[in-house]
């Protein structure tokens, strides 16, 4: 079987197509205009309704970032002094630095370990329900929770894994005092209680894989990889990238699996631009640069979402 000949099967399975067979594509129907009214007015109270309960906080906290008040009062206007004395303070960078590292390992470390698993649970192994009932409890259960187990097991240099370390001869290592080891432990830490989000997104999307893909990719020749990298994964496309934006947005806004883990320590090693927010608001009572770092956040994510998003239009499998 040559590889044009594979190629071609693979470009026919993704279209779903038999071998041998033909197909007309998929064929995008239009909405007439009277559905489209009628879409627009079902849509059009949510609309106001998220319109009305968020507009008032965000205008409030635009207030507040262009003021130099405190919790209590509104303070004189400073247009954009907040933002400025944000972008030129060392602390919103490192923090910044941190939130990068700790979103990319978050998202793909998470999306990686999930496709695996979900990839598992489609061969057929014993008690896979249960299995997967399992592997759904990392998420299921309350972060604190979470956290405080963690806590157990690395916190001091008697925890039970230093101990095991120390009774390897590899040393006594601090896991949540040494800055280094102490970021890598909440990265680590995210990529644990996220998995499963990943994996129910990516279990879902390949549930609604036909397994007739597959099997006329192997009447073509393609082997193992070839359907891996060239069905299942375009055919994953859109719940991938939706999955990335949710993670991504779950990430940067993630405040409870740092602050309980960690508190931002040791020196400021594991503070994102949410723990630098929270501090400097409702511990330095410094409201208009600590709202303009959210707003900092928020433009951010808008920007990677409408990246994101445009890959999604463009992942329809040709």
């Amino acid at each position: 079987m040559t590889t044009t000949t594979a190629q071609s099967g693979l470009s026919r399975a993704r279209k779903g197509i038999a071998p041998g067979g033909t197909g007309s594509g998929n064929r995008k129907s239009k909405l007439s205009a009277q559905t489209t009214r009628t879409f627009f007015w079902l849509l059009l109270p949510s609309v106001v309704l998220l319109v009305l309960i968020h507009g008032y906080p965000l205008i409030y906290a635009a207030v507040q970032a262009t003021h130099d008040g405190d919790l209590l009062q509104t303070g004189d206007f400073v247009a954009g002094d907040n933002f400025a004395k944000v972008l030129s303070s060392p602390a919103f960078w490192k923090a910044a630095q941190f939130t990068l590292m700790f979103t990319i390992v978050g998202v793909f470390g998470s999306w990686l370990v999930g496709l695996g698993l979900a990839l598992l649970l489609r061969t057929k192994i014993p008690a896979g329900g249960t299995f997967k009932v399992l592997l759904l409890l990392p998420w299921v259960v309350p972060i604190v929770v979470s956290s405080t187990a963690w806590n157990w097991l690395v916190a001091t240099p008697d925890s039970l894994i230093p101990s095991l370390f120390r009774n390897l001869g590899l040393g006594t290592p601090l896991f949540l005092a040494d800055p280094n080891l102490a970021a890598i432990t909440v990265m680590v830490f995210k990529v644990w209680v996220s998995f499963p989000f990943m994996m129910m997104m990516i279990s879902a999307a390949l549930a609604s894989v036909d397994s007739t893909v597959y099997e006329a990719a192997s009447m073509d020749g393609a082997t193992r990889w070839q359907q891996f990298s060239q069905i299942t994964l375009p055919l994953i496309a859109r719940s991938t990238y939706i999955s990335w934006i949710l993670m991504t947005i779950f990430c940067v806004n993630d405040f409870p699996t740092i602050y309980l883990l960690t508190g931002g320590g040791p020196v400021n090693a594991t503070t994102s631009l949410v723990v630098l927010a929270y501090r400097t608001v409702f511990q330095d009572f410094a409201t208009g640069p600590g709202v303009a770092i959210a707003f900092l956040m928020t433009m951010t994510l808008v920007v990677i979402s409408v990246l994101l998003y445009r890959q999604i239009r463009k992942s329809s499998v040709e």
